[in-house]
């Protein structure tokens, strides 16, 4: 039965994690492009298709991972906060997204002295990836919810 329950949440974690990853880097993706576009730079279509595609092998590595290990340390948090307080899990899990991409995002800055993706570098991108991270949470705390009712 335990076994059940955390094959269950562990999948539900991880996609959370695929969710937010590909939504934010398609994001950071076509945030890039416009840019480039604002530049006078023609992009094609295909040329959309395969940087995007590029973006979402090239920065799964790093991005990817930093999305999952923010996402474990605020979902853990949220869990306490949701017990300890009764609060909304869907609120205070796209809450705990959303703040841990800011987070993750800000404390690299200083880390790594430059920004992992050249889309936060602006509010609006940087208010986007953060948005990514909350939809994350949000889907997290729907999955578990949906798990919630299967199990009763």
């Amino acid at each position: 039965m335990k076994l059940n329950f955390y094959l269950r949440l562990c999948t539900h974690f991880l996609v959370a994690v695929i969710f937010a990853f590909v939504l934010a880097s398609l994001i950071h993706s076509q945030l890039v492009m416009a840019e480039l576009s604002q530049l006078g730079v023609k992009i094609l279509f295909k040329d959309r298709l395969s940087m995007s595609l590029d973006d979402l092998l090239g920065l799964y590595p790093t991005y990817g991972v930093v999305i999952a290990a923010s996402f474990l340390i605020a979902f853990v948090v949220a869990k306490q906060l949701i017990k300890r307080f009764k609060l909304s899990p869907n609120l205070i899990y796209g809450l705990a997204g959303g703040v841990s991409i800011s987070v993750a995002l800000l404390a690299m800055h200083p880390i790594l002295d430059i920004s992992l993706l050249a889309s936060t570098r602006s509010t609006f991108g940087f208010i986007c990836q953060s948005l990514c991270g909350a939809i994350g949470g949000g889907v997290f705390a729907y999955l578990r919810k949906q798990n919630h009712n299967i199990s009763q």
